[in-house]
């Protein structure tokens, strides 16, 4: 199985946490290799192995220990220069990760018990292998990060990057639109708040009654992501809920449910399954304001006024973005629409990541065109009514430096970076106490790479 493992540095501790979507098979724990004071044991090795089995790997066993061997011990390489140089990783700083991956083994499981039983151990022990696995998956990206700090890329280094990649292997970069919105939020909804607020008010009269909270959930909420697990949300942190569900939710006693609660998805039935330390497992109903015929009409009208007066140079968009939009985001930009990421921000988007209305209005347009006004979602699922302008457009094409620089210089030093971690693998094996196991022995790399001595 030909792989280069520098492929996974990044997220080579990372594998570690596949175990959990692996067997509960009880293994011997016999000791595959020792790196410096790190351990790696033979169930380290064989659980890897099933889960790279059950991606559907094509290869045989042994090849596929060999590579999550080589995988494991290049991690414990990284784990080994922490210790040496100090790199402490707190709890805190995995803590939200730490929850997000626990949330995700349940919702695989089906539940918390279903969770406990399959892997035979506790939530408690189960929350403990995590973190361990968590915590040296970011000491792994601190060291790499010392390591290849320096690496840069000038424009002369990107140039022989491009110019070293054969031509038919070229990428090509699927077409990618800028564009600019105006959103209007449906008008006069105080009315359609009351109804909603009201027909969730029935829903809890009818739980107290002593309907269950789980079906009414099922049936009514308008959250698909929960509607289908009886409305539940799972394990999260104060940090991870909206402020006014939190404090809500926090405040319940176990099974109790609560008041209407209000947030920028509509309104809220909650019920607190289970509190531990600072999680809440939560159901929730949530039932939005529906928008009315007459409202659609004003927002679509309103808004085919304000595209006919720039169409006739009336008013500049920008400007109609700023007096007229209520997309808070784009609005200060006179309308261009950016990505909700905080950390990348981009504006350049493939039709693909647009939703399914903005995908129809904007293939159709040419440069510098207004669709006409259409009825959409926000990024809270919510109804809103939009038109769209097409700023730019880069047609699909084969990369190149003149529209791809920043795609290509990512790649080129991601290239850059990995022949460090390689330079550095090398010499750090050369001065680290390395033992491996005569069962593994007969595996191609540790012929060739130096890790036997």
């Amino acid at each position: 199985m030909k792989r280069n493992p520098l492929l996974f540095l990044t997220a080579v501790a990372g594998m570690l946490l596949t175990v959990f979507t692996a067997n509960s098979q009880v293994l011997a724990e016999a000791v595959v290799a020792i790196v410096g004071n790190e351990v790696i044991y033979l169930s380290d090795v064989e659980n890897l192995v099933i889960d790279y089995k059950r991606s559907g790997l094509k290869a045989s066993t042994w090849e596929i220990r060999c590579s999550v061997l080589e995988e494991l011990l290049i991690s414990k390489l990284f784990l080994d220069q922490a210790r040496i140089d100090s790199i402490i990783v707190t709890d805190d700083m995995i803590e939200g990760e730490m929850n997000v991956r626990i949330n995700e083994a349940i919702r695989r499981a089906g539940s918390e018990v279903a969770l406990e039983e399959a892997f035979k151990k506790s939530m408690v022990e189960i929350r403990q292998d995590i973190r361990k696995a968590l915590i040296d998956q970011e000491t792994v990206r601190e060291v790499q990060v010392g390591i290849a700090e320096k690496v840069t890329i000038t424009p002369a280094g990107l140039k022989k990057f491009f110019s070293s990649i054969p031509k038919d292997s070229i990428p090509v970069i699927p077409a990618r639109v800028q564009i600019s919105i105006i959103q209007l939020d449906p008008p006069q909804m105080e009315e359609n708040r009351i109804e909603a607020r009201q027909r969730l008010l029935d829903i809890r009269s009818e739980i107290l009654a002593g309907k269950s909270f789980n079906v009414q959930a099922i049936m009514y909420s308008e959250d698909p992501g929960t509607a289908k697990n009886s409305g539940e949300v799972g394990y999260k942190t104060r940090g991870e809920l909206e402020k006014e569900y939190a404090d809500e939710a926090f405040s319940l006693a176990k099974n109790s449910i609560s008041k209407i609660v209000e947030t920028k998805f509509g309104f809220h039935l909650i019920q607190l399954i289970d509190r531990k330390g600072d999680l809440v497992n939560t159901r929730h109903i949530l039932i939005r304001p529906k928008v009315k015929t007459d409202q659609a009409a004003l927002a679509m009208n309103r808004l085919d006024s304000i595209a006919d007066l720039i169409r006739k140079d009336s008013l500049d968009f920008e400007t109609a973005a700023r007096r007229f939009s209520t997309h808070k985001d784009s609005r200060i930009n006179g309308g261009k629409f950016v990505s909700t990421n905080p950390q990348e921000r981009v504006t350049w988007f493939t039709l693909e990541e647009l939703n399914p209305q903005m995908y129809v209005k904007v293939r159709d347009l040419n440069i510098g065109e207004i669709s006409d006004p259409f009825r959409t979602t926000d990024e809270n699922n919510n109804e809103v009514f939009r038109i769209v302008k097409l700023d730019n457009e880069i047609p699909a094409h084969r990369a190149n430096l003149k529209d791809d620089y920043q795609i290509l210089s990512n790649a080129a030093l991601s290239e850059e970076r990995n022949k460090t971690y390689e330079k550095w693998i090398r010499k750090k094996i050369e001065t680290t106490y390395i033992k491996i196991s005569d069962e593994f022995k007969s595996c191609d790399f540790l012929q060739t790479n130096g890790w036997l001595k």
